[in-house]
């Protein structure tokens, strides 16, 4: 093709062009060896220190960002990020004045916003104030925080539990404190950015093994278990990205063939899955000791903020005690733990809610699938993504669903692989079959319009 053909492009072949520009950049920015090369010489005496080195603007990272908004700049497509909401969000926001059908928030029950779990928090900052000012192991507990802990462990069986302030901090410290350049951690492929960064900070070996797939693990463990000494298995109950979730019975039969511990992250399990909605171990059946650090956050079903880890009370005190994100860190503020706990009550009480959710997710998923829509791996479980195989696509699709009053974030490169960029549905309990179906009907149209 000559250049003096290029105007005469369609719009499509353009699109597709300048998307295979962005993503050679951005690889470029992605890969050490580009962006760093090997380890630099030292300077020769007077020499002059490159600017990359001292000047945030051109660090890579920031470099990766501009590619970005400059290729969406290019292509037309508006930032669909960091929409300013301006009330609670839940299956329905208002942003700039107009109402949305919400579908970009993990208020998977509709806790966030419940008058009780409000109440709840306005109660403990009157009789607590705001923060507890220092670590808890300087500061002290509050009895709320020990309440939390004690529920948190009732709903688990285990023996204990620990909260922390962060949910991405409580699997980097977690992980980060148990083990070390002695262990390995195998995880799944699609894995968590937390835990990832955890086993980074550890500096034990790590290997991923193929989504889902226990023999693979197996036979992995066959090979490299004898040469290390602690081996941790890490999984999630509900993965984010793509809403499947493991056969963890399988799992725990390896963990118990190879002697290892199983950790189990339930983000976007608990709440979700099971007849009580009490995560993954509900829906299986199991015992609480048959995983050995169970994991979760309190910003999605429980409608605050921050982190927990259950299991035998040797874990937890040894957390309690040493692990630096919890030693180092302020404590949880009272009415965060208070809301917490509030919701988890109300989690208990009223089981219906993930009930409601599980049915609202598998209704979607049918009226996707009969709309022909790619929906992946996901079986319905409140994390449904609409896969459109591009980034640009994605975007596209996004910003149309929005000029219709639908709020739902897409998923680009380099997040996931190009081919797999999608919109990511977030179902809510409070989602109607009427709204669903409507929504699924437009992003099918939407589709057909690419």
């Amino acid at each position: 093709m000559t250049r003096k053909g290029l105007p005469g492009l369609t719009a499509q072949i353009k699109d597709k062009l300048i998307q295979q520009v962005l993503e050679r950049k951005l690889r470029q920015t992605n890969d050490p060896d580009t962006v760093l090369g090997s380890f630099p010489p030292a300077l020769a005496d007077g020499s002059e220190i490159p600017e990359q080195y001292y000047r945030f603007n051109l660090h890579p990272g920031y470099q990766q960002i501009h590619i970005m908004n400059d290729g969406a700049s290019r292509l037309g497509l508006n930032n669909p990020f960091f929409k300013l909401h301006e009330g609670t969000a839940g299956a329905h926001t208002r942003i700039g004045g107009r109402d949305y059908l919400n579908f970009a928030s993990y208020n998977y029950l509709g806790l966030s916003g419940h008058p009780d779990i409000a109440k709840a928090a306005k109660s403990a900052i009157d009789r607590y104030g705001t923060s507890v000012s220092a670590s808890r192991l300087v500061s002290g507990d509050r009895p709320v925080h020990r309440d939390l802990e004690r529920g948190i462990a009732e709903v688990y069986g285990t023996e204990d539990a620990i909260v922390f302030v962060s949910g991405h901090a409580t699997n980097v410290t977690t992980v980060g404190y148990l083990f070390g350049p002695r262990d390995i951690i195998l995880h799944d492929e699609l894995i968590h950015n937390s835990i990832l960064q955890g086993i980074q900070l550890s500096g034990a070996k790590r290997l991923p093994f193929p989504h889902n797939n226990w023999a693979a693990l197996d036979a992995m463990l066959r090979r490299q278990r004898r040469q290390y000494e602690r081996v941790l298995i890490a999984l999630e109950g509900v993965y984010s990205m793509d809403g499947d979730y493991p056969d963890l019975p399988r799992f725990i039969e390896i963990k118990n063939r190879h002697r290892a511990f199983l950790m189990v992250d339930e983000a976007h399990s608990f709440g979700v899955m099971g007849d009580r909605g009490l995560g993954i171990r509900d829906h299986f059946g199991l015992n609480a000791k048959d995983v050995d650090i169970w994991m979760g956050t309190l910003s999605k079903s429980l409608a605050s903020c921050g982190g927990y880890i259950a299991g035998e009370s040797a874990l937890v005190e040894h957390l309690k005690f040493l692990a630096p994100g919890f030693l180092y860190s302020v404590g949880m503020p009272p009415p965060v733990a208070a809301a917490s706990l509030a919701a988890l009550q109300c989690l208990i009480n009223e089981p219906v809610r993930a009930r409601t959710l599980q049915a609202r997710g598998e209704f979607f998923l049918r009226q996707a699938k009969a709309s022909g829509i790619d929906t992946g791996s996901s079986v319905g479980l409140a994390v449904i993504p609409a896969i459109v195989g591009s980034s640009v696509r994605a975007t596209r699709l996004s910003s149309a669903l929005f000029d219709q009053g639908i709020n739902v974030q897409p998923i680009l490169y380099p997040a996931v692989q190009e081919k797999s960029a999608r919109l990511r549905f977030f179902i809510s309990c409070q989602h109607t079959e009427a709204e669903i179906a409507e929504t699924v009907r437009i992003l099918a149209l939407e589709l057909l319009r690419l």
